[in-house]
């Protein structure tokens, strides 16, 4: 099931840049999603391999950085741990550092051991993932949300759509641009970011989904995670 949401992130695009470095606008999304999946535990469930339902008491998100490789630029997923208590300074400066050093990354130096080697034998890389998606001790491992971003490599509006990954919940971040909006009953403009959130619906209802979709643009539109009270 896909949902598509248009937020207002003009509070939260002015706190980000009122800083040198400005923090990310990934982080910030990042840390804004984990909060409400923790809230609504339901959505970033999963099935173990007795088909049993799974509900985490932690988020960790996985996200992708672009790297530089000798063949030239590559996205790596990275997880960050914890997402749902860390601030954005933190987890911005997370983002950096790997992207600098992708060996400071589980899954960087997983992939500079493996993935030769899994990319050559037919059947590895599928194999994998199966057992990614049942086992308690890989999800421990690959994160229970996803939160992939699109939109900085293009400008203007526009949403992204991508299959479901391992995760029962996907955050895809989309294009952003300047929009008129009605605020106080005044037509303004405001900085209006896309989204897309999927989620696996032979695991999560949509009632929760909708709950979690609404705390979700609440957190955005208020930009409560990187408000100057918390």
């Amino acid at each position: 099931m896909y949902g598509l949401a248009e937020v207002d992130v003009t509070t939260a695009n002015r706190l980000l840049a009122g800083h040198d470095p400005p923090w990310s606008l990934t982080a910030f999304v990042v840390a804004s999603a984990a909060r409400a999946a923790a809230a609504h535990p339901e959505v970033h469930a999963y099935r173990n391999w007795r088909g049993q339902l799974v509900t985490h008491h932690y988020v960790d998100v996985a996200t992708m950085v672009e790297i530089t490789t000798p063949q030239g630029p590559v996205v790596m997923p990275h997880v960050l741990r914890d997402a749902d208590i860390r601030a954005v300074p933190a987890l911005t400066a997370e983002l950096h550092r790997v992207k600098r050093d992708p060996s400071a990354s589980f899954i960087g130096r997983l992939l500079e051991r493996a993935a030769p080697t899994a990319t050559r034998i037919p059947g590895t890389l599928p194999a994998m993932n199966a057992v990614m998606a049942r086992s308690v001790a890989a999800r421990q491992r690959i994160g229970t949300v996803a939160v992939t971003a699109v939109g900085m490599f293009a400008d203007g509006a526009g949403f992204g759509l991508t299959p479901l990954s391992l995760m029962s919940l996907d955050v895809i971040v989309g294009g952003m641009s300047q929009r008129p909006r009605v605020v106080d009953g005044q037509v303004t403009v405001r900085d209006v970011l896309d989204l897309t959130l999927a989620i696996d619906h032979n695991i999560v209802d949509g009632a929760p989904f909708a709950r979690f979709g609404a705390e979700f643009r609440a957190l955005l539109e208020s930009a409560a995670v990187i408000s100057p009270s918390n």
